[in-house]
């Protein structure tokens, strides 16, 4: 007679598992309970590992950043301006990828210090360049909010790639503002096309940062 040993319960295994069920329930319905069921035990096991679901949350984050800096890592050759864009867009790569992906990195805190080596090496090429490292902070500070504020709107409208909710169709959204004409057409470019929309707008954030700060 034979058993299947199951993996052991970390921390690690949790927020992989919390993940995965958030695509599934989105944040409003990933409860430690449901977490619990999905690994085979009882909810009070959790709480070894997470107090509560913000601990929770802040250990997910950490591993979405895990799994973002392993898929991209800083090319040594770049100017600040190639790593604000690369940087900036595998962040949302990496939240697209979860349903309400935004909300959950956001106002999170890492739970270690995987991030401090890529921020370590930001902010050197920041300076090197001319940035003061006040500037380099707020240079990297404003792009980073820059998308998780968007990426929470993007998915405020499609929750996931190809999905999209009720109520964001621009062809009637048009027709009930047919009285504001600007207003109506305006639709179109605020509810479709997010990557040229996402695009369009770091490079308006990155060509103020080298006006306001005078570093090419």
């Amino acid at each position: 007679m034979t058993t299947e040993r199951r993996a052991p319960l970390d921390r690690k295994r949790v927020a992989e598992t919390a993940l995965k069920l958030l695509n599934e329930v989105g944040l409003d319905g990933l409860t430690l309970r449901a977490i619990a069921r999905e690994l085979d035990v009882k909810a009070p096991a959790l709480y070894w590992h997470f107090k509560d679901k913000h601990a929770l949350l802040d250990e997910m984050a950490t591993e979405m950043f895990r799994r973002m800096a392993a898929g991209n890592p800083p090319d040594p050759s770049d100017t600040w301006q190639d790593r604000l864009l690369t940087s900036n867009r595998a962040l949302r790569t990496e939240l697209l990828a979860h349903r309400d992906g935004a909300k959950v990195f956001s106002g999170t805190r890492f739970t270690g210090l995987e991030h401090a080596g890529q921020m370590e090496a930001n902010l050197r090429l920041f300076t090197a360049a001319g940035f003061t490292l006040a500037q380099a902070v707020r240079a990297s500070s404003t792009t980073y909010l820059y998308t998780i504020g968007f990426v929470t709107e993007e998915q405020g409208v499609e929750p996931l790639p190809g999905e999209r909710r009720e109520g964001f169709d621009v062809a009637e959204r048009a027709r009930l503002m047919a009285e504001f004409p600007l207003s109506a057409k305006a639709g179109a470019e605020i509810f479709e096309d997010y990557d040229q929309h996402f695009e369009e707008g770091l490079a308006l954030i990155i060509s103020g940062i080298e006006t306001r700060y005078g570093v090419a």
